[in-house]
Parts: structure tokens; sequence; C-alpha cells
């Protein structure tokens, strides 16, 4: 049996074996899907030994590089002591990192606490909010997603994450979370914004006054890595501000320098002064890879909560110790300025392409999305999922691991390690821009 057989063997008795045992609803990528053996630095390679550039990062989680070794490191020496311990004793790694993030928060006298996910952060985070007045209302964005909690699935409103309409909250979706399929796509920003801000009130005065809070991605990621103009959420801040509602912002995606301009998502949206978040979530890539997130707010919301509470896994040792050696390579290496730097050259080269398929390409950093169309279909164009999925697999052929999302599926996600460089951007884009014009060729019937 050749070396190519053997493999494609194993990997489909892999599958199998997948699909014998794991729920049906977990997806997988790819017609034959690969299983990810090794990674070094922006590649991976799979079991067959086949090398990829990674461009999605385990969903925007490796954060710096594969196998960074300050956190092979930190976590083999914490292995070496203790693996685990909850919150119910001190726990030094768990206190260092906290006091990191506290410190690079942009949130005043605050307090963190950790979780495994960011599904977990995002339920915390409903939690402290709803707790603070008795109120189960909550405001989130329209194709907004926040975990597969059955609490953040209640507040999601991207309808092919959301599988079930009961929910623990009474949720009111608003716009300002997308532009290209927004009905206000043709108003200028601050006319947007405008527009969203007077969406938001009617929808307010339509509640009993009641709110908990708003909660919101600065850059949707499931929603195809959308967003409004800069600025709508610190506009609606204010809105909040008078009602006494929480702004909760989700973070999961954004956080940590990856946008390039700024080391948090809500930060584009505010004004020097301007108001800040009630609460931040984050996730991801914190700890690039080990299970952490975690909920950023005030001692006086946090502490509010009017129960006990602990976390068995949250802010474990090991994972803690990984997190803080990631956290401080990002910081020491200025790795948001390389986000604003090498993600220029893909926004630009994606732009310059002007491929029939391609209805919009945006972004900020290394947070890129593209969203295909039928050709010739006007604007903003049928959404193509069909051709989102041939572009995928046509990436992955010529050596590149690309994202998928979007309400319909049909906008490629394209969130590389923050490490990337410039000679890996340029070969990243020449490999996309490659399948982008393949599938638009195949789109026409073949003809060039």
């Amino acid at each position: 049996m050749s070396a190519s057989a053997s493999g494609s063997s194993a990997r489909r008795e892999l599958y199998d074996r997948t699909r014998a045992v794991l729920p049906s609803w977990l997806s997988l990528y790819y017609a034959e899907p690969i299983e990810l053996d090794h990674g070094a630095g922006r590649h991976v390679w799979d079991a067959d030994g086949n090398r990829y550039l990674d461009f999605f990062g385990g969903i925007l989680t490796t954060m710096t590089e594969h196998a960074l070794p300050a956190i092979t490191e930190a976590v083999a020496a914490q292995a070496a002591k203790i693996v685990h311990s909850s919150t119910l004793y001190l726990n030094r790694p768990m206190v260092e990192l906290c006091e990191e993030i506290a410190e690079v928060s942009g949130i005043p006298d605050a307090k963190v606490f950790l979780t495994t996910s960011g599904t977990e952060a995002n339920d915390a985070a409903l939690l402290l909010a709803s707790a603070r007045n008795g109120a189960n209302q909550i405001l989130a964005l329209r194709n907004s997603y926040h975990g597969r909690s059955f609490s953040t699935i209640g507040i999601t409103g991207n309808s092919a994450w959301s599988p079930t309409s009961l929910s623990p909250f009474q949720t009111y979706y608003v716009h300002g979370g997308q532009r290209y399929r927004s009905p206000f796509a043709h108003l200028s920003d601050d006319d947007f914004v405008a527009a969203c801000v007077t969406d938001l009130e009617d929808v307010l005065d339509q509640t009993d006054g009641r709110v908990a809070a708003l909660i919101a991605e600065p850059i949707q990621g499931v929603g195809g890595f959308t967003s409004g103009p800069d600025g709508v959420l610190g506009a609606f801040a204010e809105v909040l501000r008078a009602r006494d509602i929480l702004w909760i912002s989700d973070e999961v995606q954004t956080g940590w320098g990856r946008t390039g301009e700024h080391f948090w998502g809500w930060q584009a949206h505010v004004e020097q002064g301007g108001p800040v978040p009630d609460i931040v979530t984050f996730a991801k890539g914190v700890a690039n890879g080990l299970s952490m997130g975690g909920v950023i707010a005030p001692a006086s919301i946090m502490d509010n909560l009017p129960a006990n509470s602990i976390s068995t896994f949250g802010g474990s040792p090991i994972t803690s110790a990984g997190a803080l050696a990631n956290l401080r390579h990002l910081r020491e290496h200025d790795l948001q300025a390389n986000a604003a730097k090498v993600g220029r050259i893909l926004l630009d080269g994606l732009r310059a392409a002007r491929i029939p398929i391609v209805g919009d390409v945006r972004g900020k950093g290394l947070m890129i999305g593209v969203e295909l169309v039928e050709p010739d279909s006007g604007s903003p164009g049928r959404p193509a999922p069909a051709l989102a999925t041939v572009v995928l697999e046509g990436c992955r052929e010529r050596g590149l691991l690309v994202g998928k999302g979007g309400l319909h599926g049909n906008a490629l996600r394209i969130a590389p390690p923050l490490s990337l460089t410039a000679e890996e951007a340029e070969e990243g884009l020449a490999i996309l821009v490659e399948a982008l014009e393949s599938a638009a060729v195949a789109a026409r019937g073949g003809a060039s």
C-alpha cells in the first residue's frame, strides 16, 4: 500500500470513529477532513505530512504562533509543580495573570474572573449584568454570536447558530453590527450611526425600562467579520448610560491587538475620555490554545454577585502560566503593530484584485472578511455559500487554511497568528487570489 493510500485509509478510519462517537452537529471542514498533527510558527502539518500556512489559528485562538517556546517552557515548568488546584486555594499564576490583564484592560478599578471559554465568559457577564438589577432583558446586535450555552444561544442574533428559541432572557436585536447588507448601507458613517441610535432608542421605548445590558462584538466573528462604522458602539453607550443599562463588549475575537489599531476592539468606538464598557469578556487568543476565557469589570460590578461562586477549572495554574507567558510575549514583541502592518498587505491586495465573486472585503489588522456573492447579481449581491466552500477547498489544496462564516455561510474569515511576516502575508495573499479567481471562472461556467 502506498503512503498516500495508507494516509487516506487512516483518515477515513479516524473520520468514521469521529462520527460514531461525537455529535453529528459538530461540523468538520473539507470534503476530506484533515488531522492536524503539529505546528511551528505560522504553519501546521497534517498527519500525512502536508504543510499549510495557517490563516485561521484554530478559530483565532493561536494568537502569537504555534509551539511558542515561551509558552511551552512555562507550561512544562508549572506542570512539574502542580497542574490543578481550583479557586478555593491561593493561585499565584492566576493572580499574576489577572493583574496583567487588569493593567491593560482600560477598565477603572478592574477585577478579573477567569473561565475556560468565551461562551462561559459571556455567560458570566450576563449573570453579573442581570443580577445587578434583577432584569432579564438583553439587547444584542443582529447577526451576532456569543457562544453555545443555553443563555448565550438565547442572545445570538445569527440564526444558523441558535438552535432553540427558548431562553432565560428576553432579547431585543438592534442594528449596528454590519454594514454591507444593512438597510443603512447607503448612508454616510455619521448618518449610519445616527440611524442605529434611533433604532436603539425605538427598541428601548418598547421595553418596560428594565433592561440589564447590551452585549456587542466590536467586529462580529462568526457573523463574517462584519461591523458598523467606528463610533457606533460609543454612541450606543451614551444612550445606555442615560438609562442605567450596562455595555458588555464581547472581545473574544477582537481582543489582544488583533485589529492592529487598538488593543481592544471597543477602543475604536470611543473618543478619549468617552464611556468605556462596563464589562469586557475575552477568550481565544489570550492563552494561545490553552482553554481560557474571562470577564473584566469594575469592582462595583464584579463584587455585586449576591451568592457564593467558585471555578473548578477557570484560571488553573497551568493555563494561567501559559497565558501569562503568551500575553507578555505579545506585548514585548508589539504584535499589535505587526498586525496593523501585515494586515494592510492582505486588505490592500484583496481589494486590488477586483474579483467578480467578491462582494466585500472588510476588517482591520489580521481580522479580515471576504464576502462572496454570485457574479453579476447586483449590489450587495446574492450570497454564494457554495463558492465559499469551493474557495475554502481551493486554499487547502494550495497549502493555506482559512475559515468560513457569515449569516449565509458565504464569508471567508482570515485571521493568522499576529506574528505573521510580510513574506508569509504575500504568500497567503497569492494563494487566496488564485483560489478566488479559479472559483470565479468556475462560477461563470469555465469562461475566462
